[in-house]
């Protein structure tokens, strides 16, 4: 597939920010492809703004609707989705996601997996457990999506000194600029070459 006709649906349940970053880097290199729709579970997310704020159309679905295989995937083909972009999506992926776009969805996940995956593991969740813990460094994993939570394989790994002092909050600044930083060229540079 030509990096080009990539079709990106981000799907996210929070205040957007790595989603709003997506767009930004996909506005400016589109030969790398086009976020085409925002996929969210929660009435009031911030990434319903981004979406609004960016002209892309944005769906909202419940618990029930991400279980409902022809209603979502109805969705997805109306909008020509051939990828998916996981970016704070709090809801697990049901298998016949995984099955239709096998190799073509990626999570980013602000930990270093295989450590402090799984289910409930996700933003402060995560930064707390990582300095209760004692670790030295934390960090970002940007991985394909299988059945299980947090356990594709992983395509992107960087990190961060935890220091003396350190909070959750003052752990997410750090782990937030990575994410921005990275996740857009690390999904371009996964889709070109898959298309190669």
């Amino acid at each position: 597939m030509e990096s080009s006709q990539v079709r990106y649906a981000i799907f996210a349940s929070g205040s957007g920010t790595n989603a709003r970053e997506l767009i930004k880097y996909f506005d400016e290199n589109p030969a790398y492809g086009t976020v085409v729709l925002i996929v969210c579970n929660r009435p009031g997310a911030g990434v319903l703004e981004v979406a609004k704020h960016h002209r892309i159309p944005s769906v909202l679905i419940n618990k029930a609707q991400i279980q409902d295989e022809p209603y979502l995937l109805s969705i997805l083909n109306q909008y020509q989705v051939n990828s998916i972009v996981l970016a704070g999506f709090l809801l697990k992926v049901p298998a016949f996601m995984v099955a239709n776009y096998t190799n073509r969805m990626i999570n980013i996940h602000p930990a270093l997996l295989p450590k402090y995956g799984g289910k409930g593991m996700y933003g402060q969740n995560v930064h707390r457990a990582v300095i209760e813990n004692g670790e030295h460094q934390s960090g970002i994993t940007i991985h394909l999506v299988n059945e299980r939570y947090d356990e594709g394989p992983i395509l992107f790994q960087d990190r961060c000194a935890i220091e003396e002092g350190e909070t959750p909050e003052t752990l997410a600044k750090k782990i937030q600029a990575l994410e921005w930083r990275h996740f857009g060229p690390v999904v371009a540079r996964y889709f070109e070459k898959l298309g190669k």
